[in-house]
């Protein structure tokens, strides 16, 4: 099969060149479509769309209203070393500190990333308790999408032919006293994939109470998805370290999870409770400005 190769100047380029050639892949750090070539997975497609020079797709920057926009191809590197990300959406820096390997989070994208729509990616959970949107771009124009409706199942996503992914748009915090939080389990400490994930999020108001609770799951369903039962649980609560547990128990109900290699789907289930747990516990200390 003959292969084409474009590199475009711009994302008005790039989508013209999307639009010309249905089906084509778009290729920035390499670390999932090349990988998934080597490995006889997916093979690369007839046209590839390199975006890796088009520097209107970089860069962590303050956006309106107090959000903070972050461009399709900022690296896990980037998002880990941001004092910004690591500050506000300490969530996204901690699952970006997990992605594979150094050489892997310097060359692997956000963009990428989300594109790739593995259950087990790391960005996904936190993305969903930020209540994040996916900006999508075509010869038509651009467009937002809540990251909740973007993920729509295993490497499947709301792009449509001739989109485009160029950033993601994290709204302002709740509250000042917000803390987040992003754990997974594995079997190693690098070049792993998460077997049970989750991304916490608690704003507190004047009193301590919890106003604002959102708990994320990786890897336990066909997409990362939130426990809307576990949120419910704590939302209007003082928060106490049983409530907390309580919490990570009724997390189970959101997972649905299957065996592979990785763990059978009764052991993710079992697990759930306790990574859910971990995860709220963090969040809740760096909420009240604790260092966890």
């Amino acid at each position: 099969m003959e292969r084409t190769y474009h590199e475009p100047r711009s994302v008005e380029e790039a989508v013209r060149v999307l639009g010309e050639h249905p089906g084509a892949g778009i290729v920035a750090g390499g670390t999932d479509l090349v990988v998934a070539d080597r490995s006889r997975k997916r093979s690369l497609p007839a046209a590839l769309i390199a975006i890796h020079g088009l520097t209107e797709l970089r860069g962590i920057k303050p956006g309106d209203g107090g959000a903070t926009h972050v461009g399709a191809l900022v690296t896990h590197a980037e998002l880990e070393a941001s004092a910004l990300i690591r500050d506000k959406y300490s969530a996204l820096s901690d699952a970006a500190a997990l992605v594979g390997s150094p050489a892997t989070r310097h060359m692997g994208t956000i963009g990428g990333n989300l594109s790739n729509a593995s259950p087990a990616m790391e960005a996904g959970s936190p993305l969903l308790v930020f209540d994040a949107s996916i900006e999508l771009a075509s010869s038509a124009g651009s467009r937002r999408v809540p990251i909740a409706e973007f993920l729509v199942g295993p490497a499947r996503t709301a792009l449509k032919p001739g989109e485009m992914l160029t950033g993601v748009l994290l709204p302002k915090l709740p509250a000042d006293r917000t803390g987040s939080a992003y754990l997974r389990l594995e079997y190693r400490q690098a070049m792993e994939i998460a077997v049970v994930g989750a991304a916490a999020l608690l704003s507190l108001d004047g009193s301590g109470r919890c106003a604002i609770a959102r708990l994320g799951l990786t890897a336990v369903a066909p997409t990362c998805v939130r426990a809307r039962a576990a949120e419910e649980l704590l939302e209007d609560q003082m928060l106490s370290a049983s409530l907390i547990e309580q919490a990570a128990a009724a997390a189970a109900a959101a997972a649905k999870p299957i065996d592979d290699v990785r763990g059978s789907a009764e052991y993710r289930r079992e697990m759930v409770a306790v990574i859910a747990g971990r995860a709220l516990s963090i969040a809740w200390r760096r909420a009240n400005g604790e260092k966890a």
